[in-house]
């Protein structure tokens, strides 16, 4: 994981991608059918190539780039979260990109609280420091801020805790959602049994409406002997909020349930982390701990759980324990790798099209989330082990 001056950070080895519009027949109800038939990939060499004769969106971008460091004034460290500013609204300005710090400056993991804003041009300012005495609502443990992070229209920003009290994942709580409005205030919180430890997150809107796909790895809590529990879920939160008009929860449905996870003394926890929602409803999972993509249909819609996670769509070959999830402009799903600092390209039918060296080391425990800018042309991605926002192409 990241190091900040002589201070060892705690190795993470696991979670924000920023979906594609969805079509307006989603967001009515009416009939959707899945972005291809989910199938299972093959195994085969992690080399860094094409395995098909499309032309993979990773191989056209230029070359890597650091925009800015991610460490504000406060010294938290550990950047998680990445989500992009699409339109202007008091102090967010339109291309630039937020980032959530996860840790403090003594590198206590769960403990960070600062939202980073870093222009397309690499000046950062601090958004937000959002802290547990002045949230105006719930939020079980406080405040540790993850990789759940969207910017939504009207100016507000949501972002998810996972919090501690010391860094070790004994005191880690369920923590909550926070919304903050444009000038980085804390406007409401959402928590309860739906939410367990918000650990990434997706977001589309649509007019006044905003669905929020939420992935959690805490549900059920450590069972006693047990090193890995299958409980853990994603959950569908409706929105409705417009320019000056907080965000109201409409209503929340479990949609894929029975997800590995487990908490560890090094990582705090690992379980499903980045989700990406396609424009035909098929939201993508990020499965950490099992080492695949998972595909759960009619996520816009339906009113039942995907068990088990929802349907193996890649698994293993260049996935290296895949952490962030988002959508290339052509539909392919890129996903951070927390093994290997790979970014791994997959096309919407599970074939392994691509893998691209991000961090420069190629050290394990670096990625965590990305995000595409804002005209779609690159992907901007956090650098824990350098506490750096990093783009390529754009």
């Amino acid at each position: 994981m990241a190091m900040l001056g002589s201070t060892r950070r705690p190795r993470r080895s696991t979670a924000l991608a920023f979906a594609a519009p969805l079509a307006v027949c989603a967001l009515l109800g009416c009939a959707v059918t899945a972005h291809g038939s989910p199938a299972r990939a093959g195994g085969g060499s992690p080399a860094r190539a094409a395995a098909s004769g499309a032309t993979a969106f990773l191989s056209t971008l230029g070359a890597e780039s650091t925009l800015a460091s991610t460490v504000p004034a406060n010294g938290d460290a550990n950047p998680y979260g990445v989500a992009v500013v699409k339109a202007s609204v008091g102090r967010l300005h339109a291309g630039s990109v937020l980032v959530s710090n996860f840790n403090d400056s003594a590198n206590a993991q769960g403990t960070g609280t600062t939202i980073e804003e870093i222009s397309p041009a690499g000046a950062a300012t601090l958004f937000a420091d959002v802290l547990a005495a002045h949230l105006p609502g719930p939020c079980p443990g406080g405040v540790g801020l993850t990789t759940a992070l969207a910017a939504l229209p009207g100016g507000y920003v949501v972002v998810g805790s996972l919090p501690t009290s010391n860094g070790m994942s004994a005191t880690a709580r369920a923590g909550c959602l926070i919304v903050l409005d444009s000038a980085g205030t804390p406007v409401e919180t959402i928590a309860g049994r739906q939410i367990a430890g918000p650990w990434d997150m997706t977001a589309v809107t649509h007019g006044s409406l905003t669905t929020l796909f939420v992935s959690n790895a805490l549900v059920g809590g450590a069972h006693a002997g047990l090193h890995t529990i299958d409980s853990s879920t994603v959950v569908r939160i409706r929105l409705r909020s417009s320019h000056g008009r907080r965000p109201t929860v409409l209503g929340e449905q479990v949609v894929a349930d029975g997800i590995p996870w487990r908490d560890d003394p090094e990582a705090l926890v690992i379980g499903p982390t980045g989700l990406a929602l396609s424009p035909g409803g098929t939201l993508y999972l990020a499965d950490t701990l099992a080492n695949r993509i998972t595909a759960i249909p009619r996520a816009m819609t339906r009113t039942s759980a995907a068990g088990a996670g929802g349907t193996t769509l890649s698994a293993a070959g260049k996935l290296e324990q895949p952490l962030g999830l988002a959508l290339a402009r052509n539909g392919d799903i890129l996903a951070t790798n927390a093994g290997d600092g790979d970014i791994v390209e997959i096309s919407p039918r599970g074939s392994q099209l691509f893998a691209r060296q991000a961090d420069p080391k190629g050290a394990a425990g670096s990625l965590f989330g990305l995000a595409l800018t804002r005209d779609g042309a690159g992907v901007v991605f956090v650098d824990d082990a350098e506490n750096t926002l990093r783009m390529l192409g754009g």
